[in-house]
């Protein structure tokens, strides 16, 4: 166990010994010595505190009363009248002390056993008591803690604050104070800057006890109204004058909570007023920055002109569309967070009684909603504005596409009605053609005019066309034909001179020559390669070796520049005797004959055994008349062809 606790249970055990007469008498008067003092000092602070001269005894001072008087003016703040201020006499003396007692009593004092004899002639017993009264009345009594007041609201303050403080333990105003350590801790407690509790030893109960006394002097303006020997150097401290000294402690705490209670009270409306000043100035700027933003749109869009263009009408739509998902949804955000905003304030204002808040002209929040609906309308009309030029566009691109188109066609039109009305000599139908072929050019290049107009359609999204039934593909497959119907017509007109100058044939050869011919000519280009050439003469029953061929071919190629229908015709007509022995009505009759095997018909099966050319094939097929036998094969007819290929007498 520590010293003091120690020295602390000692003393306790002590005092519930018996004591002598003599022991008692000795306490009473160490302890009426410790009042006087104490007493004493705390009177001077009354006095000092109104101006008025300190005490030095407190049985010689108070005996004319005047510093008695003195004591209630400043205590109680109010005039007790005339008295004597330097009475010589006995009786004026105790005119002061009577005025005195009377205004105490009349304050609601009670005052036992004491009149103005005992002040006058220095009863420091009684003195002792009426002052110890007034201290309870002037600095105890207003003490209250949970209930509790003087004595024992003090003693549970005290309790309170030092409950922290394991090694403090206040169990009244005597011995638990003889340490200094409960004063120390209440310092702590309530300014801890002003003394380190943790660093203190704890067994220095003198120099713990002076540490207090010093601090709460020089800092706290408690004044020292006891000794360091008056705690610590005597076995039961007076009680009293302990109490007297901590309540000073209790009042410079509680003023200092009650200032600090103060400054919060108003430091907390200075924070409630600026966060609402803040929250309007906010509110104010928000609300007119909106303002502000949704007029400027709305004059950007009356200012905003369209070039006819679907890209351009396409670009306002996108930059509206953008507006609507970004622009626009973050001013809902806005308009509904400011509305938050304004409702926050006047809740705030409402909570503590405060006169509500009325926004400036033009930003309240129905200026925001009628701004908003505003805003709204111009939004309607601006849509609808993109949409009808979006829609006019696109009326404008069909109706472009569709006169273009028509206009193509009805060119075109005019060509192949043209083409088909060609008549007269093959020479000049042969001019009239050439003539035509060279405005072909200039009628297939004009076609991408059309193409364009048919893509901006397409980019514009323009499916259907009421006011054309044509395509582009429609129109470059008619332009192909028309083509191919004018290189078909000039190679026409080319064999019919050939053919008219073919005066050893007879019009049922050249005309079946020139099937032939055509037949096999499959570029379309009137011209044979050899492979062609092999086919077409194998048809008309004309079958050459390999090489013969070979040589046929590259003699034709070099006299002609190519196997035309010209150089084909020269060949069968100049080759006599091969026309006699291979092409006559008899012996092809008879070569047929061999390859059908004597019936009436030939069958493919039969032209494939012979080794016929599959195009040559492919050509009598579609040339001979044919029947379906009773196992669904065809039967192909080569007499009834041949009667009709050539000439009856011929045959």
């Amino acid at each position: 166990m520590d010293s003091y606790h120690s020295n602390r249970a000692s003393w306790a055990g002590g005092l519930l010994s018996p004591l002598s007469p003599t022991t008692i008498e000795s306490l009473e008067a160490r302890s009426r010595d410790v009042q006087e003092r104490t007493f004493c000092k705390w009177l001077n602070t009354k006095l000092e505190a109104n101006g008025y001269p300190p005490m030095t005894s407190l049985v010689k001072d108070l005996s004319d009363g005047v510093r008695l008087i003195q004591l209630m003016v400043g205590s109680c703040d109010t005039s007790l009248g005339r008295y004597n201020k330097a009475p010589k006499m006995r009786i004026q003396k105790a005119e002061n002390v009577n005025k005195a007692l009377e205004f105490i009593t009349s304050r609601g004092v009670k005052l036992t056993n004491i009149g103005p004899e005992d002040i006058i002639d220095g009863n420091l017993k009684l003195i002792l008591g009426m002052i110890w009264t007034l201290i309870l009345r002037f600095t105890i009594a207003d003490i209250s803690e949970e209930g509790l007041s003087a004595k024992e609201g003090l003693l549970l303050w005290c309790q309170r604050k030092t409950e922290p403080y394991k090694e403090v333990d206040v169990q009244d105003f005597s011995l638990s104070w003889s340490d200094g350590l409960a004063l120390c801790a209440l310092i702590h407690c309530h300014r801890p800057d002003l003394i380190d509790y943790d660093k203190l030893d704890k067994t220095d109960r003198h120099g713990n006890t002076r540490l207090a006394f010093q601090i709460a002097q020089d800092h706290l303006g408690i004044p020292q109204l006891l000794e360091v020997a008056d705690l610590c150097d005597t076995q039961h401290p007076d009680e009293r004058s302990v109490m007297t000294y901590v309540a000073g402690y209790f009042h410079a705490f509680s003023s200092m909570e009650q200032t600090e209670t103060v400054s919060r009270r108003v430091e907390k409306f200075a924070e409630l007023m600026q966060s609402v000043w803040i929250s309007r100035n906010d509110y104010e700027r928000r609300v007119r920055e909106l303002l502000r933003s949704m007029s400027e749109m709305r004059t950007n869009w009356a200012a905003k002109s369209f070039v006819g263009t679907y890209a351009d009408a396409r670009q306002h739509a996108a930059s509206f569309q953008n507006y609507k998902q970004t622009t626009k949804r973050s001013w809902v955000t806005e308009k509904q967070d400011v509305t938050t905003l304004f409702g926050n304030v006047q809740t705030k204002l409402k909570t503590y009684g405060l006169r509500e808040y009325v926004p400036p002209a033009g930003l309240s929040l129905s200026d925001v909603d009628s701004a908003w609906n505003t805003l709204l309308k111009a939004e309607a009309e601006r849509s609808k504005a993109i949409n009808a030029e979006i829609r006019q566009i696109k009326e404008n691109l069909r109706r472009k596409f569709a006169d273009l188109a028509n206009d193509f066609e009805r060119r075109l039109r005019v060509i192949s009605t043209e083409l088909v009305s060609i008549e007269g000599p093959l020479e000049e139908q042969m001019e009239q053609v050439r003539e035509i072929q060279t405005r072909m050019p200039a009628l297939s290049d004009s076609l991408h005019v059309v193409a364009a107009a048919e893509d901006e359609c397409r980019d514009a999204n323009v499916d259907e066309n009421d006011y054309t039934v044509f395509t582009v593909e429609d129109l470059r497959f008619e332009v192909e034909l028309v083509s191919q119907s004018i290189s078909k017509k000039i190679a026409f007109i080319d064999n019919q001179i050939v053919s008219r100058n073919m005066t050893n044939l007879t019009p049922a050869q050249l005309e079946q020559f020139e099937s032939t011919f055509r037949y096999f000519d499959k570029d379309e280009s009137n011209t044979l390669n050899q492979s062609e050439m092999t086919a077409a003469l194998a048809s008309l029953g004309i079958v050459y070796s390999d090489e013969d061929m070979d040589l046929i071919y590259d003699q034709l190629m070099q006299d002609y520049g190519a196997v035309t229908f010209e150089a084909f015709i020269n060949l069968l007509a100049s080759g006599v005797d091969i026309m006699e022995d291979q092409t006559s009505p008899a012996q092809l009759r008879e070569s047929f004959r061999g390859i059908a095997g004597d019936k009436p018909y030939v069958t493919e099966l039969d032209l494939r055994v012979a080794h016929l050319p599959a195009s040559a094939i492919d050509f009598l097929r579609q040339a001979m008349p044919s029947s379906i036998n009773d196992v669904g094969e065809p039967e192909y007819d080569y007499e009834r062809w041949l009667d009709e290929v050539f000439e009856q007498d011929g045959l």
